[in-house]
């Protein structure tokens, strides 16, 4: 958790950059990534150094190369006048010299490094329009500590909420507390192979590397388990080159060394190399209409015959899993009672050939003010032989912010997200904590609670025979408030009374008049 001084130092960074002529959220935030890197990459140079000079032995990885760099006005800079460490005590005219024409082409041609945050800067912009503000941007950031990985990540999430309070740009980002009730559901451990296939900021890959560092701390104890979480677990795809350097940092910071996060249309590219390949799918991808037939990729199409891209990205998460994993995506309602062809045959085929595991019905307010569209989290395990018995569905109604544009928090901080502590009472503004306890229970308790409850389970039989209707509403029963009855002889009673008070009151008036 940040403290309030390391909030208002970020603020600061970021209030420099708007009085600096830069009010464009994304644009902000891929600069300072840009900033943030040049500074781990002095960090990571600086670590290899004292293991040499301890070792007394030459450096393995060398990320400043010694000797200089030819490009340039000026005939060239030397790459150690390149690191963070000496560029943070330079003029502010020599500073933005060295930035804009040695460092940034040495961090678009750097890729060689192999990590995917290099690959992504191959096309890093400076934008940064003055010396004055880079200096200011570059004091503010040296203030604030970056060697906890708790605190680098924290910080980067600060300012990746800004992100959802300036405009439409938060669009990219699914509530931060909805991320991590999802990953809670799915409990991944530690020889999953996870993707998100819409993967914007990383935000569920980040989450679910914070829950396996929470969970299992002894996968950090073994070379290979290790190797696996920085190298092999994390997969991401997006088409969106700011979203990919912004998604591949946020993960650096949050301690994995290596994602595999890369450039891929995930509805348009065929998916060889990808399918049956992924342990666990976590998921929110943009909805946007529909693809031609002729930009949809073939494989998909072999799926599921639809334009509609709600539709081809639950067949691409089926494309993607392996047998046996699981998934927690968000869909849009229309997914679960849409009346075309292919709306039930997505929905078939998740009862029928695989294992429907439960439906969470989401609010409507929750992606507020972006998107009023009502959602649900949809969770199943790709079996390809049927299994599902018992759908669990919970109906959330509250998930600890207001559900209008404003989204004003209900409660306080630590009592927001999936791990608070309600007092009674306090269900009804989070109903969070009750969802990833419930679905615990799914195959036992629950399935014996009442359809007028907040949760309860329907049977297979049931669903294929309302056509494999998946909305809540069409299982759900409402509770009905019936009348007490009354003795005609206290309604009588009651009349009279009421009579004789209209007519004082008409004797009242008639008097004053």
């Amino acid at each position: 958790m940040l403290t309030g001084e390391l909030r208002s130092k970020i603020d600061n960074v970021w209030n420099a950059f708007w009085a600096g002529g830069i009010a464009n959220p994304l644009e902000v935030i891929e600069q300072i990534t840009y900033l943030l890197f040049m500074r781990g990459l002095d960090d990571a140079h600086t670590l290899e150094e004292r293991k040499a000079n301890r070792l007394g032995k030459p450096m393995e990885r060398r990320i400043f190369p010694p000797g200089k760099d030819k490009i340039g006005k000026s005939g060239g800079v030397a790459y150690e006048e390149m690191r963070w460490s000496k560029l943070k005590h330079k003029d502010p005219a020599t500073m933005f010299e060295i930035v804009s024409e040695h460092v940034f082409p040495f961090l678009r041609n750097m890729a060689e490094a192999g990590t995917a945050h290099a690959t992504h800067m191959k096309g890093a912009r400076f934008t940064i329009p003055t010396p004055a503000l880079l200096a200011k941007v570059v004091d503010l950031l040296a203030e604030i500590p970056m060697e906890d990985r708790d605190t680098k990540g924290d910080l980067y999430e600060y300012m990746l909420s800004k992100i959802a309070t300036a405009g439409q740009n938060g669009q990219f980002r699914t509530p931060r507390h909805i991320i991590a009730l999802m990953v809670e559901m799915m409990a991944p451990g530690p020889k999953d192979v996870i993707v998100d296939p819409a993967c914007g900021t990383c935000g569920f890959l980040v989450a679910a590397g914070e829950y396996l560092r929470e969970n299992h701390p002894k996968l950090f104890h073994e070379k290979k388990s290790r190797d696996h979480f920085n190298e092999e677990m994390f997969h991401g795809f997006d088409f969106d080159g700011t979203m990919l350097r912004i998604g591949s940092m946020n993960m650096t910071l949050h301690g994995v060394e290596d994602p595999d996060i890369r450039y891929k249309d995930s509805l348009s590219q065929e998916h060889a190399g990808d399918e049956d390949r992924y342990s666990l799918v976590l998921a929110n991808p943009p909805f946007a209409g529909s693809l031609d037939y002729e930009t949809t990729a073939k494989d998909l199409l072999a799926i599921v015959k639809t334009k509609k891209t709600e539709l081809l990205f639950m067949a691409l998460f089926l494309k993607l899993l392996k047998p046996g994993g699981r998934a927690a995506v968000i869909v849009p309602d229309g997914v679960l009672f849409g009346s075309s062809t292919a709306h039930k045959a997505i929905r078939k085929m998740l009862v029928e050939d695989h294992k429907l595991d439960g439906i969470v019905k989401l609010p409507s307010g929750v992606f507020r003010p972006y998107a009023g569209v009502s959602t649900a989290i949809v969770l199943f395990t790709k079996t390809n032989s049927g299994g599902t018995d018992q759908v669990w569905y919970y109906d959330c109604q509250a998930e600890g912010f207001s559900l209008d544009d404003k989204r004003i928090a209900l409660l306080p901080t630590e009592k927001i997200g999936s791990k608070a502590r309600l007092a009674e009472g306090e269900h009804a503004k989070n109903n969070l904590p009750d969802i990833a306890a419930r679905w615990t229970q799914r195959h036992g308790i629950e399935q014996r609670r009442p359809r007028t409850a907040q949760s309860f389970c329907v049977p297979k039989a049931e669903i294929a025979a309302a056509s494999y209707d998946l909305s809540i509403n069409r299982y759900k029963e409402v509770v009905h408030e019936t009348a007490a009855h009354r003795q005609p002889k206290e309604v009588i009673a009651e009349l009279k009374a009421l009579e004789k008070e209209i007519a004082d009151g008409l004797d009242e008036l008639e008097a004053m008049l």
